[in-house]
């Protein structure tokens, strides 16, 4: 009997770990690099911003209805199997496993560390050190339980949502420099280079955006699915909207618009000067905490990707059974931890991220194209959530990350060819792992059991 994972998740929870996937040190740094692009004006990078926050609206959107109505453990490859066939489901996971989410939590936790040696000095071994115990801590906690791993990600991210906000309210009632904000609100005259600007700006936004695709990944724990997936994914996005806007406006009352484009650590400068010194180390406290937030909970959704893909055949069967005590997926934790130290230690994890983000977002499309076929195949299956605006929302998110892949492909032709080629490289691995499945059917009694894991 194929083991199933307990819905456990509430709705706050999944609002939760939608906010959290996100945020990680990107909303701390990002807005200097965005307003940089759009060549000091606050009013496109203010725009750029809301657009990243409606992109993900709406791919949230699309995605809910999708959760809603098959909430199982996988996501976005469960979506792009069911639609597309099984290899661009697996080169999704493949992806994912051997660079995305492991490479992401390599960099969450070795940045995480980095962040620690400015409260607390390290040397660079020391912070190696660290980077891989926060690795195992995220990897028990997950391995003990759903519940203690969303309660470790319910905390955390009261905590970086809160400094947030504390910051942000700070700022504002501190700062004087949104006077000068208004004078750089809009260009004088619009060209094709800042046009071109503020596309790139949006490359940037949608990197401190990303992650929330992720938490797809959890359908098959969510209570009440049909109810809460598209409500949760809703209030997680709007939320994320809220913080990064307020963080940018407070940057700028703090700054003004000069400075905060010339800053490379904008929150802390802002923090720095409006309440002094010691301001640098509360920053820097709760960029680390947002780090291994992030880190725990790209660690709880994506492993339901390697659980789906193991079910299927397609990955390591180890990987598909549920630790008997726990019922957590705690061999897909395993080897997702072991593998994400193999990167930290290698020093390979910045290069492959580079080369193979952008390719994430091809699949973000297929996955939300699969609404289409989900539609064509059941038109008369109840739904108690529509995305709103259908077929036209599905079709610019789709258009978007269309135009966010062939822009990439044509500024970066080189890298994004690599990328391309550690994605393919997957293909003869599928046919493989197809075969070998094909012989252990062969050879597998009727009515067989799968082995369980000894607790």
């Amino acid at each position: 009997m194929t083991q199933q994972l307990s819905r456990t998740l509430s709705l706050r929870d999944l609002i939760v770990l939608v906010i959290g996937t996100v945020i990680g040190s990107g909303i701390f740094i990002v807005p200097a690099v965005v307003l940089r692009q759009t060549q000091g004006s606050v009013g496109l990078a203010m725009f750029a911003w809301m657009l990243g926050g409606m992109l993900a609206f709406i791919g949230a959107m699309t995605y809910g209805e999708i959760g809603a109505k098959h909430p199982e453990a996988g996501g976005i490859y469960v979506y792009i199997r069911d639609a597309f066939g099984k290899l661009p489901a697996f080169l999704y996971g493949w992806t994912l496993f051997f660079v995305m989410s492991n490479g992401a939590i390599a960099v969450l936790s070795i940045a995480s560390a980095s962040y620690m040696s400015q409260v607390i000095p390290l040397s660079r071994p020391a912070m190696l050190i660290v980077a891989l115990f926060m690795i195992l801590i995220v990897a028990v906690v997950n391995i003990l339980g759903t519940r203690k791993s969303i309660g470790l990600q319910n905390w955390t991210t009261a905590v970086k949502a809160g400094a947030i906000v504390l910051m942000g309210a700070a700022l504002l009632l501190l700062g004087d420099g949104l006077g000068a904000t208004r004078l750089a609100l809009w260009p004088d005259a619009f060209s094709m280079s800042l046009l071109s600007g503020v596309g790139v700006a949006l490359i940037s936004v949608l990197w401190a955006y990303e992650g929330w695709q992720y938490v797809t990944s959890a359908a098959g724990e969510v209570i009440d699915p049909q109810r809460n997936f598209a409500r949760g994914f809703a209030w997680g996005a709007a939320a994320l909207t809220f913080l990064y806007l307020l963080a940018n406006l407070a940057y700028l009352a703090a700054l003004g618009p000069q400075q905060v484009a010339q800053s490379d650590r904008v929150a802390a400068e802002a923090v720095g000067r409006m309440v002094g010194p010691l301001a640098g180390k509360f920053i820097a406290v709760a960029i680390m905490i947002s780090m291994f937030s992030a880190a725990n909970a790209v660690m709880l959704t994506t492993t339901r990707v390697f659980f789906a893909m193991a079910r299927d055949g397609v990955f390591f069967r180890k990987l598909a059974e549920l630790h008997p005590r726990f019922g957590t997926p705690a061999y897909a934790v395993i080897f997702s931890a072991v593998w994400a130290v193999v990167l930290l230690i290698s020093g390979t994890f910045e290069q492959l991220l580079t080369y193979v983000v952008f390719t994430g977002w091809i699949f973000y499309a297929l996955a939300a194209a699969s609404i289409f076929i989900y539609r064509r195949r059941e038109p008369e299956a109840s739904r108690l959530f529509r995305v709103p605006g259908y077929p036209w929302t599905p079709l610019l998110f789709i258009t978007v990350a269309a135009v966010f892949v062939g822009n990439t492909i044509i500024s970066q032709p080189r890298q994004s060819l690599l990328g391309l080629l550690v994605v393919l490289v997957g293909t003869p691995v599928f046919f493989l792992w197809q075969a070998r499945t094909r012989r252990q059917q062969i050879v597998t009694p009727p009515g067989a059991q799968p082995k369980t894991l000894a607790p």
